[in-house]
């Protein structure tokens, strides 16, 4: 029998740091606040490069070319710290991690799971939103990739 935590609620029993249920997905509050993060993170990295652009071209940058890059540097920081430990900065912070049981998330995973945040939010929230709906907490981007967002140790 699986130990009972707080208020008598039964906790998945742990086996060496995998849980035996699948545990529920992250609340939505907690993905709020990690995107909250990730996006302050992102606004840096991006001033950062607009600063650059700016003092090598000595005048405005703007264009489809900038909002290309930009989008780029977006991509890429999702992908990379997914590939790297499963969790963004903001989700260290706030204890979720990004998978779907296996020991490292593939490179399919995090493509489909950044394509289905980026129509999320194309969408005004509406996909992050869903979580409210689905029973196992499952927002578009967890749908599209196949792997849910859980909340680590509590």
């Amino acid at each position: 029998m699986a130990p009972t935590g707080l208020a008598g609620t039964t906790r998945p029993r742990l086996i060496a740091g995998t849980a035996l249920a699948n545990p529920p997905g992250a609340p939505l509050r907690y993905r709020l606040l990690a995107m909250l993060y990730d996006g302050l993170a992102l606004l840096g990295i991006w001033a950062s490069t607009i600063v650059l652009l700016v003092t090598l071209r000595g005048e405005v940058v703007a264009g489809l070319g900038v909002q290309a890059l930009l989008g780029f540097e977006a991509y890429a920081f999702f992908i990379f710290f997914w590939l790297r430990r499963g969790q963004t900065l903001g989700m260290v912070a706030w204890r979720l991690r990004f998978g779907s049981g296996a020991a490292r998330v593939s490179v399919g995973e995090a493509h489909l799971r950044f394509l289905g945040g980026a129509l999320s939010l194309a969408c005004l929230g509406l996909g992050h939103v869903w979580i409210l709906f689905d029973k196992q907490r499952r927002g578009w981007p967890d749908l599209l990739s196949g792997s849910r967002v859980t909340r680590i140790g509590g």
